[in-house]
């Protein structure tokens, strides 16, 4: 086995353990949500503040495990964004529920796009085309939340909950691609 293989591998090993984490920890803060953060609005907050926080670690792990912040701009970006998004949210949540979605949107979409960055340039890994496609539908459900943060209903975290499942369903995806991929190559290898 050359040492791109290898590398490649490792990648792919990596990713599927990374997407495996990240769909857990969202299937959890989407169950939290509907359920004690629906009912304690303090818990609410907590989760609200927690869930881009969440995102920044995330994306600072990832960059640093796959070649450090400056061979990933996109993830270091989508890091400082959802750093600053989780102040944001801390701040916003003492001007009611409309401004925290409006923070929430705009942050849907930046991250979004540049998690459609990271999908395009990581392509090669295998199963990127649900990060890009996540990337899309993160971006267009920002758009939904700024339009419903200007409008008169109140907003709640179980309007926020379903952006970070499907987050979770694309998380799953592509773990799951990426693990039946690998135990493909690695029978394909083993017949060879």
């Amino acid at each position: 086995m050359t040492t791109i293989q290898r590398q490649g591998r490792d990648t792919s090993r990596w990713l599927s353990f990374y997407y495996f984490l990240r769909a857990g920890v969202s299937v959890g803060w989407v169950a939290a949500a509907f359920t004690i953060g629906k009912a304690m609005p303090p818990v609410a907050a907590a989760l609200l503040v927690a869930y881009p926080a969440w995102d920044a670690v995330a994306n600072l792990i990832d960059a640093r495990r796959s070649g450090g912040l400056t061979a990933n701009p996109s993830q270091a970006l989508n890091a400082a964004a959802s750093t600053v998004v989780a102040v944001a949210v801390a701040v916003t949540l003492g001007w009611g529920m409309h401004a925290v979605l409006a923070v929430f949107g705009v942050w849907a979409i930046l991250s979004g796009l540049l998690q459609l960055a990271t999908g395009v340039r990581r392509w090669q890994a295998g199963a990127q085309w649900a990060m890009a496609l996540s990337g899309v539908q993160s971006a267009l459900a920002g758009t939904h939340f700024i339009f419903k943060a200007n409008g008169a209903s109140t907003p709640g975290i179980t309007d926020i909950a379903p952006y970070a499942a499907f987050g979770a369903f694309y998380f799953l995806v592509s773990a799951v691609w990426l693990t039946v991929a690998q135990a493909r190559k690695g029978t394909t290898e083993r017949t060879a």
